[in-house]
């Protein structure tokens, strides 16, 4: 796991991270959000090693970063964004090296190297010159290389920056995969709304402060009040509009393309009581969820109460 506290990082006269704590458990996906500027980068950076902090404790998977820092970064896989690259090395052959590198057996590489390549889509490209990949291809193959030693952590700073379509849906599939396996995963992207789809919590950055951190669903209910439901029935919605009416934890009722959206204060079990209260009404319900709402929302309306 990831487990930061109290970390300062100043360059020169300039502060530009103040006193960040947060922790990224196994299996966890943490987003690292917040505009330009706002101390995301140099935080990624002193957590893989490459920038040493003014103060503050870091540890990976237990082992302190100061103490005992070639421990520690054997035990992380880092993707920068826009990495350089070896343009003369054939795709399978700048694997080979990384893997030479982080002490993987000879007689191993080929499997490892072929499974990595398949793991990013890339086992198309394994001949093809690094020349002549697109940008969203080396960011691919980049990936391949970080995950080479099979890390305990996994740090990637905009991994989707020109990442085409289905590179990106690769690109959910294997950070949702090396969650399943148990990995802690800190991820900075600008796109949120594919965040929202793969991150099980957030860290929300701004002008080198962390302004929130937790679970989405957790900060979602602190900062928003509650959540949507989306509710559909058979036939008719004006008796469930009706009873939504008498509900106290209940407003802002809307018809939205065929179903009742409402916005909801309560807990997930003051939710259940609802939906059981709803049927014991006489109302036939069909579907009866919370909205997924995106990172993009809860991102402004932190950075709204932060700034005012």
């Amino acid at each position: 796991m990831i487990r930061v506290r109290d970390l300062r990082i100043d360059y020169e006269n300039v502060c530009a991270v103040s006193d960040v704590s947060f922790e990224v458990g196994p299996g966890e996906v943490c987003g690292l959000i917040g505009p330009n500027g706002a101390g995301k980068t140099s935080t990624m950076r002193a957590l893989t090693g490459l920038l040493e902090p003014t103060y503050g404790e870091i540890e990976m998977a237990g082992v302190d970063m100061r103490e005992h820092p070639r421990q520690a970064c054997r035990l992380v896989g880092f993707m920068p964004d826009a990495p350089p690259m070896y343009d003369d090395l054939l795709c399978w052959e700048f694997l080979d090296l990384f893997a030479g590198s982080y002490g993987l057996p000879r007689e191993q590489r080929p499997r490892v190297i072929a499974e990595r390549l398949d793991q990013v889509g890339l086992t198309g490209k394994r001949e093809a010159a690094i020349a002549t990949l697109s940008r969203g291809m080396r960011q691919r193959l980049m990936l391949a290389k970080t995950l080479l030693p099979d890390p305990q952590v996994i740090i990637l700073d905009e991994p989707a920056s020109g990442v085409d379509p289905q590179g990106r849906i690769d690109l959910k599939n294997v950070i949702k995969r090396l969650s399943a396996e148990g990995k802690s995963v800190l991820v900075s992207s600008h796109i949120l709304s594919e965040m929202t789809e793969f991150c099980t919590s957030v860290a929300i950055m701004e002008r080198g402060r962390l302004v929130a951190s937790g679970s989405i669903d957790e900060l979602r209910h602190q900062v928003m009040g509650g959540f949507t439901l989306a509710i559909q029935v058979v036939g008719s919605a004006d008796a469930l509009i009706d009873q939504l009416e008498t509900e106290l934890l209940v407003h802002d009722i809307r018809q939205v393309d065929g179903h009742v959206q409402a916005r909801f204060n309560g807990s997930e079990e003051d939710g259940a009581d609802l939906l059981a209260r709803l049927i014991g009404a006489g109302i036939r319900v069909r579907s009866f969820a919370p909205m997924k709402q995106g990172l993009e929302e809860l991102f402004l309306k932190i950075g709204a109460r932060e700034l005012s």
